[in-house]
């Protein structure tokens, strides 16, 4: 995809398609006004025999207006003025592109950067423009014989600007824009491929293709038995049911000298039936979308990588399948964990938390600056914050602060949720040194509190995104979420955005 930069006047742009805006109230956005002076008020007739509106994300495609260089323009719907922030301007994009379907639009320029978006900039407001043009091109449709919805042919999206001014930190918004958008369309890829394509040996390929095809990625696959060498039974006894190999999966960017390394760890289950714990049959199907943490840091390191980010970082998948069968692992088994702590495994469901600990063990070899576990870990998650936020918890306020402002930033959101000894406690086993699981009260955090107890003397955080990384229903999908909000972190960490 290209990308351009304009400070022309929407009336006079010969652009394929612009997309301006009208608010709630009737008045017109900026440049929805130039076009209205340049048509002898055609916008405002428009909208008083309601045949465009400002409600929110309400968008008509009006061809060929007259004196309009531009044969396309998408009025949108804008809500209140006083209410137009960041999510706003995301939904008014999104209905513009909805709005276009079907056409064969090939250059588009979003004039409703030119609006006065709370608590943005012209680097974001570029950035969000290609972020969610590029999510609404996405299509997942590899796995269908054929293909009846032909994509938009879209060739080029152009920013408007308030000035020439505004153009490199636009430029750069848009250039950061086309790696998060290429990340989460592998991401999504990744999670929306079926578990018996899609396997851990899949996703070790992927990870070594990413090495090949990417300037400064590298990539180290580790088989089952180097990690019985290691003293990872903890993972092993997760895929103890299926005759799928696991794969340690660690891929390594190192782009800065003599720094300590950020490590995000990756859940890689590629299905999860919940073992001899069996899942009920409705609704199982989207368990392939358990491996989307491992999709999600994978993804964030090809983003990294095409960035050429000035940091050092390295990820961590453990990925495996878990099912039920004569070898698997039964409710009541106990196993040593790489950092030689015994686990009485009372829920083999509870199936993600065995695999990032060993792996979260695995990452103190590097020697971190911090470690961030993504992993869609429990369903309590999702009924504590619905399919609107990542819950992120920490052993360090200052990290779950940094993730949630990064998250803000990337409208990829977060929140901080609490850690302690209360929840700490439900662990406790009879038998071991801890259980995996700590009865349903408070199910999210004490699993979090489990991870925690292999992160002594880290700058640790986790990231649950079980209620974020997919959707379910009729627009059933992964999301690519929160690869935004981990390239956002790394951005920063990496001192390129203040």
């Amino acid at each position: 995809m290209n990308y351009s930069t304009t400070t022309t006047s929407a009336s006079r742009l010969a652009a394929a398609c612009i997309i301006v805006g009208i608010y709630e109230s009737g008045d017109p956005g900026k440049a929805a006004a130039d076009l209205d002076d340049a048509t002898d008020g055609a916008i405002r007739d428009l909208y008083r025999r309601g045949d465009i509106s400002g409600q929110l994300g309400d968008a008509r495609l009006l061809l060929s207006l007259p004196t309009v260089r531009a044969p396309r323009v998408v009025v949108v719907g804008l809500g209140k003025r006083d209410r137009f922030g960041i999510s706003a301007f995301r939904q008014a994009v999104a209905a513009a592109m909805a709005a276009l379907k079907g056409s064969k639009t090939q250059d588009i320029v979003n004039y409703l950067s030119l609006e006065d978006v709370r608590d943005s900039s012209p680097y974001y407001l570029a950035r969000y423009t290609v972020e969610t043009i590029g999510t609404a091109l996405y299509d997942f449709s590899e796995m269908k014989s054929s293909r009846k919805n032909k994509p938009l042919p879209l060739k080029k999206i152009g920013i408007a600007l308030k000035s020439p001014g505004e153009r490199r930190a636009a430029t750069q918004g848009a250039e950061h824009a086309d790696a998060i958008v290429a990340a989460m369309n592998l991401a999504r890829d990744l999670g929306n491929l079926p578990a018996n394509v899609c396997t851990p040996t899949y996703l070790a390929r992927t990870a070594q293709r990413l090495a090949r095809d990417i300037a400064g990625l590298r990539t180290q696959v580790i088989g089952e038995a180097q990690m019985q060498r290691l003293g990872m039974n903890a993972l092993l006894s997760v895929t103890s049911g299926t005759v799928e190999p696991a794969k340690l999966i660690v891929m390594h960017y190192k782009g800065a000298a003599k720094k300590a390394p950020i490590v995000l760890v990756g859940k890689g289950i590629t299905f999860d039936t919940g073992g001899i714990s069996l899942k009920p049959g409705p609704g199982m199907d989207e368990m392939k979308y358990d491996m989307c943490g491992a999709a999600a840091v994978m993804a964030t390191m090809s983003a990294i990588a095409t960035l050429a980010l000035p940091v050092n970082v390295i990820a961590i998948v453990p990925a495996c399948e878990n099912l039920p069968g004569s070898t698997a692992t039964r409710p009541g088994d106990i196993v040593k964990s790489m950092s030689g702590q015994t686990i009485e495994i009372l829920n083999t469901d509870a199936e993600g938390r065995l695999v990032l600990c060993d792996a979260i063990t695995y990452a103190r070899r590097f020697k971190p600056s911090l470690i961030v576990d993504v992993a869609t870990l429990t369903g309590a998650c999702v009924i504590a914050l619905g399919h609107h936020l990542t819950a992120i918890m920490s052993n360090d306020d200052k990290l779950a602060d940094s993730l949630a402002e990064a998250g803000i930033k990337a409208d990829d959101r977060g929140w901080h949720m609490p850690l302690g000894e209360d929840f700490d406690r439900q662990l406790k086993s009879n038998f071991a040194d801890f259980a995996n699981v700590g009865g349903r009260e408070g199910g999210a955090v004490t699993a979090a509190c489990f991870l925690g107890r292999f992160t002594a003397g880290m700058s640790w955080a986790h990231l649950d995104i079980a209620g974020t990384a997919w959707r379910s229903g009729s627009k059933k999908g992964s999301t690519g979420r929160p690869v935004p909000m981990l390239t956002e972190f790394v951005l920063q960490q990496a001192g390129i955005l203040s």
